[in-house]
């Protein structure tokens, strides 16, 4: 009896597996040949391009992604309002290094998100270099006051995992401005997280904390081989004085939309499977890879469920953010209207690493559900995704963690993504068709796979 049972428990894992394989490659299948995320790519980049929280253009993409998730012919789609800050850059920046009056040298630079501006005719003023926030503070106020702080800790080279390396210096962007202005500083110049030598300054959020706006200094990006040059001309003449001007400004909060669309689950509707990216970007690009590539990968996901002819037991819905990038204030609002509706999430996957060549997944959930996980990864082998690891997810699925449900982000291979991210040349003819097709597909299987044997904490685990 014990035989016969194992033999039958045997077969029927065999069976399982042959028809997922069968499903999962029915989803390489479909997007490789007649999958719409490049197509609905080339629109966000190209047509309407950089969508900065609040801009006209993150309004014309909120209405582009709506018409296309109606046009797949799934159960809803409906916009979910949230207000969002409005910062806008006004004319391009400019700077230079002066070495002595009348002889200058241009670099690269571009205001940070969220920086104010600088006065009218620009700031000049003499600099003090340093290498991070905590190499400031050694320092006393008399050597930084009156001066720009020149921030100039590079991305570690060394570190194969390149959003660890970012993660270790993004501090002195994000908080430099702050810091700077206890010591008496009248500007900050930051080096752009980039592991590349070029000529794009990259952008990124900021903060002053709770500083009064009459307090706030100007914050900028320099590229790295502007930060190179500055800091080899420091060494060589350490009373050079850096002159930048910018006019961007905050303007006041206006609304802004979460697009949502989803299919309802045949068996376990009450249980719900997000899949999703950030509609926003930042604005000197066209945001493709950050995060256009997520978004359209996230609606693929319901395409391919569509195309395929799978119908889900559980709720699958897609969720496009507003304003991941200066703000969080479309995950943060997702969050809320779903704990005030009590609905119950066991799932949510994210996209925002870029359109490159897929690897695998981070997973932040139980040890058990990790091993549940783990033990689906021979069926995503064939299509060379073998990273299954323990980690983040994604900043805007981060906001619905309750201890119970799982959280996942997809990990495409991660060495050319800050040579784009939050930069002038994060453009569409950087994203490859196929490894974005890829990505997509990789996503729809993990989705596939949560959806019919759901999670280890769920009451309704079928096997």
């Amino acid at each position: 009896m014990r035989l016969t049972t194992l033999l039958v428990l045997l077969a029927f894992q065999g069976f399982a597996q042959t028809e997922d394989q069968k499903q999962i490659k029915a989803f390489y299948d479909t997007a490789l040949t007649q999958g719409n995320s490049y197509q609905w790519l080339n629109y966000l980049s190209n047509q309407i391009g950089g969508r900065l929280s609040g801009s006209v253009q993150a309004e014309q993409a909120v209405n582009y992604t709506k018409v296309q998730l109606d046009s797949l012919g799934i159960d809803r789609v409906w916009l979910q309002p949230v207000m969002v800050p409005k910062w806008v850059r006004g004319t391009p920046e400019f700077a230079y290094i002066e070495s002595k009056p009348g002889l200058t040298n241009n670099v690269p630079v571009c205001a940070l998100g969220g920086s104010v501006a600088t006065p009218l005719g620009g700031l000049k003023a003499e600099v003090v270099e340093v290498l991070g926030i905590e190499e400031l503070k050694k320092l006393s106020r008399e050597e930084v006051a009156g001066k720009i702080v020149f921030y100039n800790r590079p991305m570690d080279p060394t570190l194969i995992n390149t959003f660890q390396s970012y993660s270790g210096c993004v501090d002195q962007r994000y908080s430099g401005a702050a810091e700077a202005v206890g010591m008496g500083a009248v500007g900050v110049i930051v080096r752009s997280m980039n592991l590349r030598n070029d000529d794009f300054p990259h952008t990124g959020a900021m903060s002053y904390g709770d500083l009064p706006v009459n307090q706030r200094i100007p914050a900028a990006a320099i590229s790295t081989n502007g930060a190179d040059l500055l800091s080899t001309t420091l060494k060589l003449d350490p009373d050079i004085k850096f002159y930048f001007k910018q006019n961007c400004r905050q303007l006041d909060d206006v609304m802004s939309y979460n697009v949502i669309g989803e299919i309802r689950g045949t068996t376990y509707p009450e249980e719900i499977i997000t899949v999703g990216g950030h509609l926003d970007s930042w604005d000197l690009g066209d945001g493709s890879h950050d995060d256009g590539a997520g978004c359209v990968q996230s609606m693929e996901v319901l395409n391919l469920f569509k195309k395929t002819g799978y119908r889900p037991k559980r709720t699958l819905r897609v969720v496009l953010f507003m304003n991941e990038e200066n703000g969080l204030r479309g995950g943060r609002k997702y969050a809320e209207e779903a704990k005030k509706r009590g609905e119950n999430h066991i799932f949510a996957l994210e996209s925002d690493s870029g359109g490159f060549t897929p690897r695998g997944f981070s997973l932040d959930c139980s040890d058990a559900n990790y091993e549940q996980i783990l033990g689906w990864k021979s069926l995503f082998e064939p299509y060379m995704i073998h990273s299954f690891v323990r980690g983040g997810s994604g900043a805007d699925i981060g906001p619905l963690k309750d201890g119970k449900m799982v959280l996942a982000g997809l990990r495409p291979d991660t060495q050319r993504y800050f040579d784009h991210h939050h930069a002038e040349n994060d453009t569409f003819e950087h994203v490859n068709k196929r490894e974005l097709e890829l990505g997509a597909a990789t996503m729809a299987g993990l989705v596939y796979l949560i959806d019919k044997y759901g999670i280890v904490s769920s009451p309704k685990i079928k096997g």
